[in-house]
């Protein structure tokens, strides 16, 4: 990415959670930690004192919520964009995110490769936005679709999309299995197979469970728990 960096505000109460979000922000190409804050006050007087282009903004603060936090900014003329990064899953906080303009919503917990995804996808955006001053409605069209619909989380290194969809669809139609059940089934071998467990589990998209019943140490048996 080109151009100046995006100045980014982490706005988070949790200490370990605000010094992985600076961290995460500070590994993406393009965006630069202008600060972080751990209350509301905090961040109103950091917007004041600096600018900053994204605002990453926890719902949860100990002297305000992060809704109120975007309507005091609002109320003061401040337009700058702000992306939602909350455990608040409610739709009541959803709309009202909505209806303050919140350009994001990420969901904790999350991977780094979500969280990347969603920041790349607002740099393009953004971008975008910025290279022109009047657009004809496909234009719009195009901006605005690619806000509402991020970039796929990139893969670890030695995962491929065509294996990992192999995998996924046999767990939809056929979990619970285990590792070696599911590597016979796909045709793929058990040490690679489980790697993408393991990033199915840590994405929360698996869930592995003890089998008891045989001689010996139970085996793990996965269902399939994701969404689609």
């Amino acid at each position: 990415m080109t151009g100046d960096p995006i100045r980014t505000l982490v706005v988070e109460d949790d200490p370990v959670l605000a010094e992985a979000h600076r961290l995460y922000v500070e590994r993406i190409p393009g965006f630069e930690v202008a600060d972080v804050a751990r209350t509301g006050g905090d961040a109103l007087r950091a917007l004041a004192a600096r600018t900053v282009d994204l605002v990453l903004l926890d719902v949860y603060l100990p002297d305000m919520t992060g809704l109120d936090l975007c309507r005091t900014l609002r109320a003061r003329g401040d337009a700058v964009d702000v992306i939602a990064v909350t455990s608040a899953r409610d739709l009541a906080t959803v709309r009202a995110a909505v209806s303050l303009g919140i350009v994001q919503y990420l969901i904790k917990p999350f991977q780094f490769s979500t969280f990347r995804a969603r920041l790349e996808t607002y740099a393009d955006f953004r971008r975008a936005a910025e290279s022109t001053d009047t657009v004809q409605q496909d234009q719009l069209d195009r901006i605005l679709d690619g806000l509402r619909s991020p970039r796929p989380a990139r893969l670890p290194k030695g995962l491929a999309d065509s294996t990992l969809a192999a995998l996924v669809n046999i767990l939809q139609a056929a979990s619970p299995l285990t590792a070696s059940e599911l590597a016979d089934r796909a045709g793929v071998s058990a040490p690679t197979t489980r790697r993408y467990l393991e990033y199915l589990t840590a994405r929360r998209l698996v869930s592995g469970q003890p089998r008891y019943g045989g001689p010996g140490r139970p085996e793990t048996v996965y269902h399939w728990a994701g969404s689609g």
